[in-house]
This record gives structure tokens, sequence and C-alpha cells, in this order.
């Protein structure tokens, strides 16, 4: 069992920053991948970021890649992402999730049978 904190969301100014962060309850924490999704108003949810159990391995969504970076720490059981020049589209819910599946799947199902979520903090974006 995993239960997923997310914190960090605010308001922040086209092309400004902000880090969002993941806190991990269980002790399992680190044999699971950890994804990043968002959800917009009116929109589906969409896959942002994962990265393997370990760490060493990170996946992006095109739109975010190079703006987004996605990290973790296992001996804090946390998991970050950092979001610099966000743009207003970035605007929405932010959720962190625990996918159980081998890394090779999370990346081709982009996260899409992830075990457990977190209740989602919210980014907003001004243009």
């Amino acid at each position: 069992q995993v239960q997923l904190v997310e914190s960090g969301g605010g308001l922040v100014q086209a092309g400004g920053s902000l880090r969002l962060s993941c806190a991990a309850s269980g002790r399992t924490f680190s044999s699971y991948a950890m994804v990043w999704f968002r959800q917009a108003p009116g929109k589906e949810r969409e896959f942002v970021a994962a990265i393997s159990w370990s760490g060493t391995m990170t996946y992006y969504a095109d739109s975010v890649k190079g703006r987004f970076t996605i990290s973790r720490d296992n001996a804090k059981n946390t998991v970050s992402l950092q979001m610099n020049s966000l743009k207003p589209e970035d605007t929405a819910v932010y959720y962190c999730a625990a996918d159980k599946a081998p890394w090779v799947d999370v990346t081709s199902t982009r996260g899409q049978h992830c075990d457990y979520w977190g209740q989602g903090t919210q980014v907003t974006v001004s243009s």
C-alpha cells in the first residue's frame, strides 16, 4: 500500500518556475515507477513524466520535454517535478501516481495502469 500526497502547486506568471513534490508513505516506494499526470478543466488526463524505481531512467511528454525535470529520492520517499519556463497551457491539476509495472510497460502505456494516486495539486500559469 502506498499513499501519495502532492504539494508545491500555486499561481505563477508565464516564464516562471514551480517545483512540485510528492511524498509517499509505505516501505515499498522504491519498488514503484513514479508518474506525474495533469488534467486541465474540460480536458482528459495527460501524461507528463515518469521515472523508474531506481531513478536512472526518465520519460517525458513532448509538451514538457526540456522544460520539466522529474527526480526522486528513495531515502526520503519523495518524487519531484521541477517545472521551468511555464506556459499558460501548463495550467492544470497535477497528480503523482505509483506504477508497479516494468519500466518498458510504464513508458509504452504512459502510466495508464498506475496502482496508487495522489489527490492532486493545482498549478495556474497566468499570461
